[in-house]
């Protein structure tokens, strides 16, 4: 049995730690596969058939599906908490976002509607669900091991997304699938990987119990509403809460630039084809290393010490993107791009799993399914607003600055938003959040 493996059967509850981190493993095909990977420069190449064009109707595809989250994000998470429903909608998210994902197997060049119609809602479900997967994550831990079973989930995405790098690199070079226009098979994988990987936590994964409706509360939808209404008016009992997620907010416009825009920055320094998944491997196994190995100190250090670490990381590794194309704008060595991914593959393997541990440090257990869709609602707004405004200027910021060109503009534009992530991070205080959440799970803050 797997979870008797490590890390899984050193801890009490192994069974079920693992059923929820295989929801990770699963969901990685939609993350690396049509988000990261092949789908975009697919959409841009193929069915767009316009570089330019293509990465602005890329940014608009995330953006919209994103904005649509932002909507819907936290009242489905109290809808959650109140009616017990956090698994029934984490499995029923994915079972949708991998069937609208088979449908991507049917996109023919010029296909942009049917594209937008097919991605935009799996996006969605695939967003959600992500919201939902977090907010399992104080019902799963400890108060002691948040840290590490937040990082072991983590790394399980990364051992998922490795399987699937392999997977692909052996059949680009067995069946000649290099070329962007026979991608279309990978994406009846991604589709098929995600509906499988699911089961065992569909399977095993229980329902916590659910949280009151407020007294004064009538249809489901309405105390839905009634207890997001008193999230915000009470947000001073969640003071660094609030302050978390704003940071958050700031350098989540980074994160989601690197996510959706990663194959697309990678092809700029002529990195493609299978290079680009040996390029995007490279930087999975960063990634789960610093995921595995966040999981050994995280929770030593803090988990907002944490987050400053990775935030000047990514800091760095932009700025040395930056730097390539102002000094060497025109044919850049590859070897560069390399060396700077495994910078990107830190950032990307640690700040999730360390933002995700403040998240779920800083929540009272009877509402975490609304407060994830809170961090869910900061995540998924930085993707509307880092994306868009990163592909805006990208596509049309020739220019822009007397220095460089449109992705110098790009570049500097994504350094500034870890920049300002870092700085309001460093207001935030762990203990101080830690002891709202506790208080809040005693009944001191009125309305509870």
């Amino acid at each position: 049995m797997l979870w008797k493996l490590p890390p899984f059967r050193s801890l009490d509850n192994g069974k079920t730690v693992w059923a929820w981190s295989m929801y990770d493993l699963a969901n990685q095909s939609f993350t690396l596969l049509i988000i990261t990977l092949l789908f975009p420069l697919y959409f841009k190449e193929q069915v767009v058939g316009d570089p330019s064009r293509g990465d602005f109707l890329w940014s608009l595809a995330v953006g919209i599906s994103q904005g649509i989250v932002v909507l819907t994000g936290p009242v489905l998470g109290a809808l959650a908490d109140c009616r017990g429903l956090k698994k029934r909608l984490l499995i029923s998210l994915g079972i949708g976002c991998a069937i609208l994902t088979l449908g991507l197997f049917f996109l023919e060049p010029d296909a942009i509607w049917l594209a937008f119609l097919l991605f935009v809602p799996a996006n969605v479900a695939y967003q959600l669900g992500e919201n939902f997967l977090a907010s399992f994550l104080p019902h799963v831990a400890g108060e002691k091991n948040t840290g590490r079973i937040s990082a072991i989930g983590w790394a399980s995405g990364y051992v998922g997304a490795l399987l699937l790098l392999i997977i692909t690199l052996g059949c680009m070079f067995a069946f000649g699938w290099q070329d962007t226009s026979m991608w279309r098979p990978f994406f009846l994988l991604a589709g098929i990987w995600f509906l499988l990987g699911i089961i065992p936590t569909a399977l095993i994964l229980d329902e916590p119990s659910r949280s009151p409706l407020p007294s004064d509360s009538g249809s489901t939808v309405g105390a839905a509403l009634t207890r997001m209404k008193r999230t915000i008016e009470q947000a001073s009992h969640f003071k660094q809460l609030v302050r978390f997620l704003i940071a958050f907010f700031v350098f989540g416009l980074g994160v989601q630039v690197m996510v959706a825009f990663s194959s697309i920055l990678a092809a700029d320094f002529g990195i493609e084809g299978s290079m680009l998944v040996l390029f995007v491997a490279q930087l999975t196994i960063t990634a789960g290393i610093t995921a595995a190995l966040t999981a050994k100190f995280q929770d030593g250090i803090g988990a907002r010490n944490t987050v400053l670490i990775y935030l000047a990381v990514w800091i760095a590794s932009c700025l040395g993107m930056a730097a390539i194309t102002i000094l060497i704008p025109n044919d850049p060595p590859q070897w560069l791009f390399w060396v700077i991914g495994n910078g990107i593959g830190i950032g990307l393997g640690g700040i999730g799993t360390a933002s995700r541990t403040v998240v779920g440090r800083f929540s009272p257990k009877g509402r975490t399914a609304e407060f994830f869709g809170l961090w869910g609602l900061a995540y998924k707004s930085a993707a509307v607003v880092g994306v868009v405004s990163f592909g805006v200027v990208k596509s049309r910021g020739q220019g822009l600055l007397p220095f460089g060109n449109a992705n110098t503009a790009a570049l500097l534009l994504l350094t500034a938003f870890f920049v300002g992530g870092l700085l309001l991070t460093l207001r935030v205080s762990e203990t101080a959040g830690v002891r709202a959440a506790k208080r809040a799970d005693r009944g001191g803050a009125r309305g509870y």
